[in-house]
């Protein structure tokens, strides 16, 4: 009979992700323990769902103590494979490029850009992020080389498949993919889209339909009620 743990959900994935941030967050600020209430405030879940997202990873806390904060954070870390270095590389280093090849936090999460490409000859040769910006012609040599895992994409939309053919025909076999444009993937690739323009027009809609509510509510008429 097997023994192997059943998949984890891509939803609770990304949750685990959440949890992870806020107990590293809570670890380097000194604390040792935190309620299942507090972790799922934090994190922005309630209580019941947190307590399903951590049951994936057999027994977790204990009741009426909570959660031991260093012990929680290894456990996810280990789950979510933190504590080993994935090598990626980043195509497309416009503004949002240049940020996420200059943000440092993704070095303490586990990963590291081994290769920075761009197709604009003014481009290449810059240092962001201690990297050098590559011809994208030399793309497929240091995937190889570096056996690079991930590949994020930050390229416009009209050329963001053409870059996502030649990460895959290079092996890489995870995207994260910035440009807002839906991606056509080969079989086997997994690919995640971050469209920020989508989730600001979420948000916008979010805070319209809280004002109308509100107005809503004042201009409710008031009923007067009579013994």
């Amino acid at each position: 009979m097997s023994s192997t743990r059943p998949r984890i959900p891509e939803a609770t994935v990304a949750r685990l992700a959440v949890y992870l941030r806020v107990l590293t967050g809570l670890a380097d600020g000194g604390r040792s323990n935190v309620s299942s209430g507090e972790l799922a405030s934090a994190a922005g879940v309630n209580p019941a769902g947190l307590r399903k997202d951590l049951s994936h990873l057999g027994p977790c806390g204990v009741r009426g103590v909570g959660y031991e904060v260093g012990t929680l954070r290894d456990r996810i870390a280990r789950v979510l494979g933190v504590e080993r270095s994935r090598p990626c590389v980043l195509v497309g280093i416009g503004n949002l490029g240049t940020a996420l090849a200059d943000y440092a936090g993704f070095g303490s999460r586990g990963f590291r850009f081994v290769g920075l490409f761009d197709a604009a000859p003014e481009r290449v040769g810059r240092r962001i992020g201690g990297q050098p910006v590559r011809p994208v012609d030399e793309l497929d040599e240091v995937v190889a080389a570096t056996a690079a895992t991930i590949g994020v994409i930050a390229t416009p939309a009209d050329v963001a498949q053409s870059v996502c053919d030649r990460l895959t025909a290079a092996g890489v076999r995870s995207i994260l993919n910035f440009a807002p444009v839906a991606l056509n993937a080969p079989a086997g690739v997994d690919v995640r889209q971050v469209d920020l323009s989508v989730e600001l027009q979420v948000l916008a809609f979010l805070g319209q339909q809280r004002g109308t509510t509100a107005t809503a509510a004042l201009e409710a008429p008031s009923v007067e009620v009579t013994a």
